[in-house]
């Protein structure tokens, strides 16, 4: 297979379910090279609450899209398009696979569809984020639910960014923000594996998990962050844990209140990330704990 017709393989799905260990055995045995496609792995210094892979253990193969950001910078998804086509341009070139890992929905969409994005207005945003800010995003969450449904279900109430975005985008358009989502066509000939996991063994990872990060040092990551740039209405800072923390931090939350919250939003982050690629019928579902698993998955991406 030559590289222009090599195909793009995405392997997405819920948070805690394997993707970085499925996408790093596929690199490897399709001499592949790993595009990044979760939306916080973008910032540098947010580790150990992103379960970003430290460089020794990914495998030899090359990962692209990580710690391109500072946290005080914004992650859109207009430049993150640009960055991941133009990566996947480059692994194209030198003749390799690439492999778009994450579990960032519309940031995939981003890369494989032919999405195109409405502009802004400073004047419409800065309205609506004054109004988040005295009202809360829940009440301009529960105005996106009765203009635009669908996406409001795969937007959390809390996060603010999102929520004033999808509300301009329909105050300047006069469209639903879902109606700039195109069918579901690919752009260049992909594979998308999508890794599902039983819902009570999926909790129990995220708990896990994030005690494990509490352990590992997260706090601490947080507080250095902190003095590099990291504020609370920022988009790192608004981030699943990352925000309970600084709660943590300023003394709003004890240490087992925050780890519960961030159990919690990561539960319910979860269960939005498998609704919106549960309505994708592209992708092929894999059962994240199947002990064939990479022999599976290699079957779907040549």
């Amino acid at each position: 297979m030559t590289a222009s017709t090599r195909p793009l393989v995405t392997v997405v799905g819920a948070t805690a379910t394997g993707k970085s260990d499925l996408g790093i055995a596929l690199a490897q045995a399709n001499g592949g090279e790993i595009v990044n496609g979760d939306a916080l792995q973008l910032y540098r210094g947010m580790d150990i609450g992103t379960a970003k892979l430290p460089a020794d253990q990914r495998g030899g193969i090359p990962h692209h899209l990580i710690d391109v950001l500072d946290v005080d910078e914004t992650s859109t998804v207009v430049d993150f398009q640009t960055r991941a086509r133009t990566a996947i341009a480059q692994i194209d070139a030198r003749g390799a696979q690439p492999v778009l890992v994450g579990g960032s929905g519309l940031y995939v969409r981003a890369v494989t569809d032919d999405l195109r994005f409405p502009g802004t207005d400073p004047h419409v945003r800065a309205r609506l984020e004054a109004e988040a800010r005295s009202a809360g995003s829940g009440a301009l969450h529960a105005r996106l639910a009765q203009r635009d449904p669908d996406a409001a279900a795969t937007i959390a109430p809390g996060d603010a960014r999102r929520v004033v975005r999808a509300l301009e985008v329909i105050e300047i358009t006069g469209e639903p923000f879902t109606a700039f989502l195109p069918d579901y066509t690919s752009v260049r000939p992909t594979v998308q594996i999508g890794l599902v996991l039983d819902r009570a063994l999926l909790h129990d990872r995220i708990a896990r998990r994030v005690h494990r990060m509490w352990e590992d040092g997260w706090v601490e990551e947080v507080e250095g962050l902190a003095a590099r740039g990291l504020v609370r209405d920022s988009t790192a800072g608004q981030a699943i844990g990352y925000a309970e923390i600084m709660d943590h931090l300023d003394g709003s939350l004890t240490r087992a209140q925050a780890i519960e919250r961030t159990i919690v939003r990561t539960r319910q982050f979860a269960k939005r990330q498998e609704t919106w690629f549960r309505r994708d019928p592209r992708i092929t579902v894999l059962p994240a704990d199947a002990p064939d698993l990479v022999g599976r998955a290699l079957r779907i991406a040549p």
